[in-house]
């Protein structure tokens, strides 16, 4: 008995069917999956955010409300000047009575450095965790790194920091106490955000380029050190250095233990200080980190 065989194979009309199914699918979930990745790394950085804010109010808990000292600082005794909030080991000790390392502490109350991280950063600074576990007695495997190897992370850090604010022509005091204090910030902890860091002359030949962690329209990488990550950055338009546009959204927690949104709009403008009082900012193009920006105080 003979039987017909039946013709399984695809014609071409089929297959290019099936081809163009594909890219319109694909073109469908691409742009679904890259947004919904953005919203969770948006996620988890607001969830470390606020882990930062109770790990600091569980020191504070038990140091009679005080939260750590900064470690943004450079030099020792009186003479000293600030470093850029992100600093999260120092480059020496202010003092026998002050720690170089947030890890030192915080350790106790945050258990891995990862939550000191931005998960919106391009990659991980790869000595994060040795950093964070050694502390105080951190030694840069590098061999560029000199003998004091500071370590710069990707948020910024306000806890008993000191800056200047350009708008106001005073100092910006960050919080000391969890009970907060007349003239103090209640702000503690946000994403970097910030114009005219050295480090974007590495890649661009000129300083003149914002800069985040969180990444933004235009954006491509400023490359980190031995010390320090990457972070997101743009070069600034010979004619508009204003920052106000810009599409990105970013987050910021306060004493309370809240984390919020903001955006470039709602900004203003903190410079590193010189002097410990923060009452004297780094010339423009002269100071580590340029300009940082701030949410705005909402009380």
């Amino acid at each position: 008995m003979s039987t017909k065989s039946k013709n399984t194979a695809f014609t071409l009309i089929e297959l290019l069917t099936v081809l163009v199914v594909v890219s319109v699918l694909s073109m469908i979930l691409v742009p679904a999956l890259s947004k919904a990745k953005k919203v969770a790394r948006a996620v988890i950085s607001a969830a470390n955010q606020r882990q930062i804010t109770q790990a600091n109010a569980a020191y504070a808990g038990e140091n009679e409300e005080w939260f750590p000292e900064s470690v943004a600082t450079l030099g020792t005794s009186a003479r000293w000047s600030w470093r850029e909030p992100m600093v999260l080991t120092g480059f020496q000790k202010r003092s026998p009575f002050h720690r170089r390392s947030v890890g030192d502490y915080l350790r106790d109350y945050i258990p891995t450095a990862k939550t000191l991280h931005c998960a919106s950063a391009p990659r991980n600074y790869k000595y994060l965790e040795d950093a964070w576990l050694a502390g105080d007695s951190w030694d840069n495997p590098s061999p560029d790194t000199g003998h004091e190897d500071p370590v710069f992370g990707t948020y910024c850090l306000y806890w008993n920091y000191r800056g200047y604010l350009v708008d106001k022509k005073r100092p910006f005091v960050g919080p000391q106490r969890t009970t907060g204090e007349r003239g103090q910030s209640n702000l503690l902890i946000s994403d970097y955000f910030g114009f005219g860091h050295w480090r974007n002359e590495l890649t661009y030949g000129t300083r003149n380029a914002f800069g985040s962690c969180e990444k933004f329209t235009g954006a491509s990488i400023t490359a980190g050190t031995s010390v320090s990550t990457d972070f997101w950055s743009r070069l600034a338009a010979e004619d508009s250095l204003e920052r106000q546009g810009i599409e990105i959204r970013l987050n910021a927690g306060y004493i309370d233990g809240h984390v919020e949104k903001y955006s470039a709009d709602e900004t203003r403008v903190m410079k590193v200080a010189i002097t410990p009082d923060g009452g004297v900012p780094y010339p423009d193009n002269v100071g580590p980190a340029g300009d940082i920006y701030l949410p705005t105080e909402r009380r």
